[in-house]
């Protein structure tokens, strides 16, 4: 009687033998997948190593044989190869007719392209997209897929937004499958709408909508088919707690452009903003200002975000930014307090807390100014959240003014970048932000000192190196304000 070792090298293989080989190969790897970040895991534990998040792993099968040989790719083509220099035409766009939608996209959307729209519940992004997809169907076939919402909910929107004439196809479905199915057809539709992709799920995977695997397959079987027949594809995605959109990251990377609608909901101001396009700029952002009848696009957001604001009182600094292309005015405010606990508060809205906290310690090292016994709190006016480091002075400023008592000159802006030495850095595109304050008003502007002249400007520059430069202009420039204490004032200032 022969082993099976012998019998396997004799060609005979015993049928149990077969069998458990059969099975083996045909049983399929079950991964644990994090619902937070999509990271996967050989085994189940309690926190993912991926965020750190705890109780988000779940069980899901990795549809591939478990060990089994890889499959040959033998008979196919090679790839063609080409050159980087060529004929290359720029991709033809589908403007919406909506100025701020269309700034955001880069010029309008490119077929068979793939857009991921996110933001909170309630933000407006079913609001918005209604309104381009009204706007883009009358030139266009349009069909809007709703996942959430009945047929009746979306006529009653539309008739309230006064969109009942746009020749918008409706359809409520939830099933990849029969939405692929409606829209692989010849001379099908131009513009797709699906809202939301959390709400999708694929026949073949047995966990639940909303999970990372069928967030990442609906998404993929979507983004393919709108590759293939040319049509433009706006998926709706619903954000975390965290401002995420919700499901892997890996669906970021798969469509061409990400757009976060963003806004508090106590101001009538909704912003889009451009985190990745692969048509146009990233970072740019488009103004809305959210009324009875929708959303409108606001076509001089620096004089709205401006509108509300009050001359001559300290610890106020108007800063002079760049979003993507455009430069924007808005107000920074600070308060400072007197704490009554041991540890002092620092509360932060709009702005980055660690930069704050950067800002008070050069404050505090190069200028000789004490918070410790003080509350700090600051504040971007209007909703607007800030990024680059140009708005170090402008943060600077307020903070000083608040703390002695003295507000700026009247019609200044400030912008520029502090180092922990004190000194202050030049920023890009210094010629747009001054034209577009001297294009509102203002009259004078403190700005980093520059080697060279810039461009012709009827306003009056008050170039800084350091952070005690401004100081020294903000004492010798303004008055003490009335309304501030005189003990605050010295105690802030040390």
């Amino acid at each position: 009687m022969t082993s099976s070792g012998e019998a396997a090298q004799n060609g005979f293989v015993p049928f149990a033998v077969r069998l458990w080989i059969t099975g083996k190969m045909a049983r399929t790897l079950s991964v644990y997948v994090c619902q937070s970040c999509g990271a996967s895991h050989p085994k189940w534990s309690g926190r993912c190593d991926g965020c750190g998040d705890w109780n988000t792993l779940i069980e899901e099968s990795s549809g591939g044989p478990a060990g089994g040989p890889a499959r040959s790719r033998g008979g196919k083509p090679r790839l063609a190869l080409s050159l980087l220099k060529g004929e290359t035409q720029s991709p033809p766009r589908r403007a919406t007719g909506i100025g701020e939608f269309d700034r955001v996209t880069g010029g309008g959307l490119v077929p068979g392209s793939a857009l991921l729209i996110g933001g909170d519940p309630g933000i407006g992004k079913s609001t918005l997209l209604l309104q381009a997809a009204a706007a883009l169907a009358q030139t266009h076939a349009v069909l809007y897929i709703s996942g959430e919402e009945a047929i009746d909910q979306l006529r009653l929107r539309a008739e309230r937004l006064g969109l009942t004439e746009a020749p918008v196809q409706l359809a409520a479905a939830t099933s990849v499958s029969d939405i692929a199915a409606t829209l692989d057809v010849p001379r099908g539709a131009d513009i797709v709408v699906v809202d939301s992709v959390q709400t999708l799920f694929v026949d073949e995977l047995d966990s639940a909508p909303g999970t990372v695997a069928q967030v990442r397959a609906s998404a993929q079987v979507l983004i393919r088919l709108a590759k293939r027949q040319g049509f433009v594809l706006l998926l709706v995605g619903h954000v975390t707690k965290e401002g995420m959109i919700a499901g892997p990251k890996v669906l970021e990377h798969m469509v061409d452009t990400v757009l976060y609608f963003e806004g508090e909901r106590g101001h009538q101001f909704r912003l889009l903003r451009s985190v990745k396009n692969r048509f146009g700029p990233a970072d740019e952002i488009g103004v809305f200002e959210m009324s009875d009848r929708g959303l409108r696009e606001v076509a001089n957001p620096s004089a709205l975000f401006l509108a509300e604001r009050e001359r001559d009182v300290s610890g106020s600094a108007v800063f002079a930014g760049i979003e993507g292309t455009r430069p924007v005015l808005v107000e920074i405010q600070a308060l400072i307090a007197p704490t009554a606990f041991a540890a002092p508060r620092r509360a932060v809205v709009g702005w980055d807390s660690a930069r704050l906290a950067m800002i008070l310690a050069v404050l505090e090292a190069r200028c000789g100014m004490a918070f410790a016994t003080c509350d700090v709190f600051l504040n971007v006016a209007g909703g607007l959240r800030i990024a680059e480091p140009a708005a170090d002075l402008a943060v600077a400023a307020a903070l000083a003014s608040a703390a002695l008592g003295r507000p700026l000159p009247a019609e200044t802006v400030v912008f520029g970048e502090i180092g922990l030495a004190g000194e202050v850095r030049a920023v890009a595109r210094t010629d747009s932000r001054l034209k577009e304050a001297e294009k509102l008003g203002f009259a004078a502007a403190v700005i980093p000192q520059r080697k060279h002249s810039g461009g012709l400007t009827t306003m009056r520059l008050e170039e800084v190196a350091r952070v005690a430069d401004l100081l020294a202009l903000l004492r010798r420039s303004s008055p003490r304000a009335t309304v501030s204490g005189s003990s605050l004032a010295s105690t802030a200032h040390g």
